[in-house]
């Protein structure tokens, strides 16, 4: 077994390099004895609004409270439908499902993996009562954001972009995802590229009327304090949590940059053992070809958008997926499954009916995508390992695994 060690995600090397900036900061807010909202959260709004290029940045307590006070600003309750990506995290459509309305599942385009405008369409046409439409900006790929809102125009409903995974994410007018629905929702969630010490989120929003609501609904409803015109959460952002990302804020860029450095690296050394990009299909007689059959990202290339590689997601058959993830474990390397059950398989959405082969792009991302360490830190040698280790195992067992 190799020495080298690659975890999917590494914030103690990330730590290691802010040690310095961080603990001053949690000193402050320790010795201010701040830590519900106050001058670090006001501050964290500013800048992140200046960052995203909106009017209205609100912090709170998750990106899943995040989707929840959107959807709840804009009036989605009991009767509703918002149609949402079948294959993206629970909370996009558990937060409606929360609420009372009913999500309606699109299926993705298998390049993306964004959901397909299409689908959506389609479905809307269906709708009963449909309220609002919601896109993901999945592994940090930006949707079509031009041609999302020209269809909630059309439909009449808003536009609420799920950009937990893409906060720095450009779409392909150059737009910071955030920008353009009626609300943008972000996580702070660890794991994300500007990422806090456990849980956080933030709405952005252009309108004032919204974003006003939304700041009373984070409050349990209040205001002034103690004065319900209506229910709300208590959904406040820690002053630690927020100080924390006001010094990750000022690297984002640079670990933009690096995220997409290590994405070029896996595209060229896939490439050069003879992968395609997932624009190319899996072919039914995949075991049969010569190359690899493994299909990395699509790239954007009209010099405006920008992918921002919250995860950077490779694609192999079916059969060869979850023995690739097991041989990748044991060679020390980190990898994931997002998402292994589309939303419309899960158990706890049975009373809407989905079954097997409803949505077919999704389904089949769920059982042939494997997350591989994209990290800011990650180093050469831990890349070509990576890299080498997926191609010979699937060189290796390619035949096996489709029972030829």
């Amino acid at each position: 077994m190799s020495q080298i060690t690659v975890p999917l995600l590494d914030l103690k090397a990330q730590y290691n390099t802010l040690r310095d900036e961080i603990e001053p900061v949690v000193r402050r807010v320790i010795e201010d004895q701040w830590f519900i909202m106050g001058p670090e959260v006001k501050s964290l709004e500013e800048e992140i609004a200046a960052y995203t290029g909106v009017r209205h940045a609100i912090g709170c307590a998750s990106g899943t409270d995040a989707i929840l006070l959107a959807c709840m600003a804009l009036g989605i309750g009991p009767g509703d439908e918002v149609i949402v990506p079948t294959y993206t995290f629970f909370a996009t459509a558990g937060s409606v499902s929360r609420l009372g309305a009913t999500p309606v599942f699109a299926d993705i385009d298998p390049v993306t993996y964004n959901m397909d405008i299409e689908h959506t369409r389609r479905l809307a046409a269906d709708c009963k009562n449909l309220k609002a439409i919601m896109p993901v900006h999945l592994f940090g790929q930006a949707c079509d954001m031009a041609a999302w809102t020209a269809l909630g125009e059309e439909l009449g409903v808003p536009v609420i972009e799920d950009a937990a995974q893409a906060i720095g994410t450009k779409d392909s007018d150059g737009v910071m995802t955030g920008n353009r629905g009626a609300a943008g929702c972000f996580s702070f969630f660890p794991s994300k590229n500007l990422g806090c010490f456990g849980d956080g989120g933030l709405v952005t929003t252009n309108d004032d009327e919204i974003a006003d609501k939304i700041n009373i609904l984070r409050l349990h409803g209040s205001r002034p304090k103690y004065y319900h015109a209506i229910v709300g959460l208590n959904s406040r952002l820690d002053a630690l949590q927020a100080a924390v990302l006001r010094v990750k804020l000022r690297h984002l860029e640079s670990w933009h940059d690096a995220r997409n450095a290590n994405a070029d690296t896996y595209d060229r050394l896939f490439a050069e053992a003879g992968a395609t990009t997932n624009e190319t299909p899996i072919p039914e007689d995949w075991a049969d070809h010569d190359e690899p059959v493994i299909r990395t990202p699509k790239r954007p290339t009209d010099g405006k958008s920008r992918h921002v590689f919250n995860q950077y997601v490779i694609r192999v058959p079916a059969p060869l997926r979850d023995p690739l993830r097991e041989h990748l474990k044991a060679n020390n390397i980190g990898n994931e499954v997002y998402y292994p059950v589309p939303l419309h398989l899960q158990q706890c959405f049975a009373d809407l009916g989905g079954k097997p082969g409803d949505l077919p792009h999704a389904e089949h991302a769920a059982a042939e995508t494997i997350a591989l360490p994209i990290y800011p830190e990650l180093t050469d040698e831990q890349q070509r390992y990576v890299a080498e280790t997926v191609v010979s195992f699937v060189r290796a067992n390619a035949r096996a695994a489709a029972g030829v």
